[in-house]
C-alpha cells in the first residue's frame, strides 16, 4: 500500500480540458500521459506540460518507464512547427520539450530537437524553453547540434545511482550521463537533472551520486522524487521516502552548491521548472548541514 502523501487528484477543469483538446488537434505528445505522471492535474490545470516529441514509441527498455518500446514510426516533419503553434496559442511563458529515444535515427533525433527548439524560438521569442533529451548515445556532433539551438536549460536525467543503472536503465551509461551534462555546462546552457528514490540506492551511494551531479556533471538544478512502478511489468519499489526524508536530501544537496532542489515524493523532472530556474541567478546554497540532518540522511537506504 502507497504512503498516504502520494496521493494525487483526478484530472480535470477547464483548462486540463482545454490544453487536452489543443494538444489532440495538433497531433503532439505529452510525456505527462505517456510517463503516467501523478501530477498532470496540477500542472494541466495550470497550463503548463511536458510536450514529447518524436512519437511515443521508445527504442529502448528502461525498467521504470511507462512509455512503450519497440520500432517507431518515421519523424513528423510538421512536428517542430506544430509544437510551435501549441506554445504560441497557450501563451506560455515556459515549456519543457522532451522526446523518446530515437536510436533506430543516425543523430539519434538531434536535429530534430534543434528544429523543434528554433521554430518555438521564432514564434514565441519570449518563451523560455527547457529539453530534457536522452543521452544520444554520447554522439558529441549530436549533442552540439541540440547545445547550438540554445535551449535555456538542457536536462539530462541520470535517473538512479551507479550499481542500479544496467537494472534501471540498460542501454543507458552513468559516466557517459554525467559527460553529456557536463558538456551542456561547459556550453553555457544551465544543466539539469534528476534522480528516483526507492529502487534500492544505498545511502553513502545516493550521496556521492548528489556529489558526482554537482562536481562531475556541472549540475545547477536538480530534482528529487519518489520511484512509483507504473506496472506490474516494471521495476517493485523497494523503499518509500518520507516527506521529511526528501527534505533533509534538499538541505544536503543545497551544500554541494546546486542553485535549485527540488525535492518531495511526487516531485517530477518538469514540475514546476518554470520557478527552479529563475533561482539560477540567486544565491547558492553555503550553510553547514546541521548535525542532526547527516544523521538522518546517513541512515537513509537502509533497511527498515
Amino acid at each position: 500500500m502507497k504512503p498516504r502523501w502520494l496521493k494525487s487528484r483526478i484530472p480535470s477543469g477547464k483548462n486540463y480540458r482545454q490544453l487536452k483538446g489543443l494538444l489532440q488537434e495538433l497531433r503532439l505528445n505529452t510525456v505527462c500521459e505517456e510517463a503516467r505522471c501523478p501530477n498532470i492535474a496540477d500542472c494541466w490545470e495550470r497550463q503548463t506540460a511536458t510536450i514529447m516529441i518524436m512519437g511515443d514509441i521508445c527504442t529502448r527498455s528502461c525498467g521504470f518507464c511507462a512509455v512503450h518500446t519497440g520500432r517507431p514510426q518515421a519523424l513528423d516533419t510538421q512536428e517542430p512547427e506544430h509544437v510551435a503553434q501549441a506554445v504560441a496559442r497557450l501563451n506560455l511563458r515556459y515549456v519543457v520539450l522532451t522526446s523518446v529515444d530515437r536510436d533506430d535515427l543516425d543523430d539519434g533525433g538531434s536535429a530534430h530537437f534543434a528544429q523543434t527548439i528554433s521554430a518555438v524560438r521564432q514564434a514565441c521569442p519570449q518563451t523560455k524553453i527547457e529539453v530534457l533529451i536522452p543521452d544520444f548515445r554520447g554522439d558529441e556532433a549530436a549533442l552540439s547540434r541540440v547545445f547550438l539551438a540554445r535551449p535555456d536549460v538542457l536536462n539530462h536525467n541520470l535517473e538512479t545511482v551507479p550499481s542500479l543503472q544496467k537494472q534501471v536503465r540498460p542501454q543507458a551509461q552513468y559516466d557517459r550521463s554525467l559527460k553529456v551534462l557536463r558538456m551542456a555546462a561547459e556550453a553555457g546552457l544551465i544543466a539539469k537533472s534528476g534522480l528516483m528514490l526507492g529502487l534500492g540506492e544505498q545511502s553513502e551511494e545516493l550521496l556521492q551520486t548528489l556529489r558526482d551531479l554537482r562536481n562531475r556533471g556541472r549540475v545547477e538544478l536538480l530534482t528529487l522524487g519518489q520511484y512509483l512502478r507504473p506496472t506490474p511489468n516494471h521495476l517493485e519499489v523497494e523503499r518509500y521516502y518520507s516527506p521529511e526524508e526528501f527534505e533533509n536530501l534538499k538541505t544536503y544537496a543545497m551544500t554541494l552548491g546546486f542553485s535549485n532542489v527540488n525535492s518531495g515524493p511526487l516531485v517530477r523532472s518538469s514540475y514546476h521548472a518554470d520557478e527552479a530556474v529563475d533561482a539560477v541567478k540567486g544565491e547558492k546554497g553555503s550553510a553547514a548541514l546541521p548535525k542532526q540532518t547527516v544523521k538522518i540522511i546517513e541512515g537513509m537506504g537502509q533497511e527498515t
